[in-house]
C-alpha cells in the first residue's frame, strides 16, 4: 500500500513487471488508472497507430542492406487500399510481375513493408547480413533480393514463383501491439506458389531488440531452412526441433513442438 502523500495505490504484483511487457500491476488512484500508466498507454496507442501507417523508406532500406533490390508493389495501390483490401496486398500489380525474370534460385528473400514499416526499416538489414552470410556458406544460390510496398505475407509466393526459387523467406512487419510496435516476422515456404495456405508455412516472430534478437532468428531460421531443404517441406509437417539438443539424456524434452 502507497502512504497517505501518495494518491497511488500500489499492487502486490509490480515485482513480476520485469519478466513482462505486458500492462500489469499498474496500481490506482482511486477507481482510475495513474496517471503516468495512462499517459504510457495512449503513447503506446499512437506508436501502434503510427507503424500501421508510416511509408517504407525503400531507398534508404537498400543503401542499409548493401546491395541491389528490385522494387515491387502490390496490387493494393496506396495504404487505404492495402488496409481494406488485404486480398490485393496478397498478388503483384502488373509492373511489378514485369520485372521478374525466371531463372533456377535455391533461395529468395522477400522484404516486405506489411502492418510496420517500421519494424522492417529497424531490423531487416541487420538480419538480412547474418542470414545471407549463413546462405552463402551453404552455397545456397540466392534469387535478387525483393522489396515489396503494401505487401501481405502470400505475396512471397508469387515472386518466388515468378523467380524459380525452390524456398521463399519473406520479412515482413508485423500488427503492432501497445508494446511491440517493431516487431518483424520470417514466413519460409518450401516450393512456394500461388495459392498455398498458412498451413505451408513456418514463423518466427517478434525479432526486434526488445524479443527475439537478429542473431538469434538468424539461426533458427538456418536450422529451418536446412531442415527444409533436406526433407523437402515446410508449415506444419516441419518443426522447430532446436530444444532438442539441450535436453539431458532420459529426460523429457521442454520443447512441447516435439513432446
Amino acid at each position: 500500500m502507497s502512504d497517505h502523500s501518495d494518491p497511488v495505490t500500489t499492487n502486490p504484483w509490480q515485482a513480476l513487471r520485469q519478466f513482462t511487457d505486458a500492462r500489469i500491476a499498474l496500481g490506482r488512484a482511486g477507481v482510475s488508472l495513474p496517471t503516468h500508466a495512462q499517459l504510457a498507454f495512449q503513447l503506446a496507442h499512437a506508436q501502434a497507430r503510427d507503424a500501421v501507417h508510416l511509408a517504407l523508406d525503400a531507398s534508404r532500406l537498400a543503401h542499409d542492406i548493401g546491395q541491389p533490390c528490385l522494387l515491387l508493389h502490390s496490387a493494393a495501390v496506396d495504404r487505404l487500399t492495402y488496409l481494406q483490401r488485404p486480398d490485393l496486398g496478397r498478388q503483384l500489380d502488373t509492373d511489378s510481375r514485369a520485372q521478374l525474370q525466371p531463372g533456377q534460385h535455391d533461395l529468395a528473400f522477400v522484404i516486405a513493408d506489411g502492418l510496420s514499416a517500421h519494424a522492417i526499416m529497424q531490423n531487416a538489414a541487420p538480419f538480412l547480413a547474418l542470414a545471407l552470410a549463413r546462405a552463402a556458406a551453404e552455397n545456397w544460390s540466392v534469387a535478387p533480393l525483393c522489396m515489396v510496398e503494401q505487401g501481405r505475407v502470400a505475396i512471397g509466393d508469387e515472386i518466388a514463383e515468378l523467380l524459380g526459387a525452390q524456398m521463399v523467406v519473406v520479412l515482413i512487419g508485423e500488427r503492432p501491439g501497445l508494446s511491440a510496435p517493431d516487431s518483424m516476422g520470417l514466413y519460409l515456404t518450401w516450393q512456394p506458389r500461388t495459392g498455398l495456405t498458412d498451413a505451408s508455412r513456418n514463423c518466427i516472430s517478434n525479432v526486434r531488440p526488445a524479443g527475439m534478437r537478429v542473431d538469434e532468428a538468424a539461426d533458427k531460421l538456418h536450422y529451418l531452412l536446412t531442415q527444409a531443404f533436406r526433407r523437402r517441406l515446410s508449415g506444419v509437417a516441419l518443426k522447430d526441433e532446436t530444444g532438442a539438443a539441450a535436453a539431458l539424456p532420459g529426460t523429457r524434452s521442454t520443447n512441447f513442438l516435439i513432446g
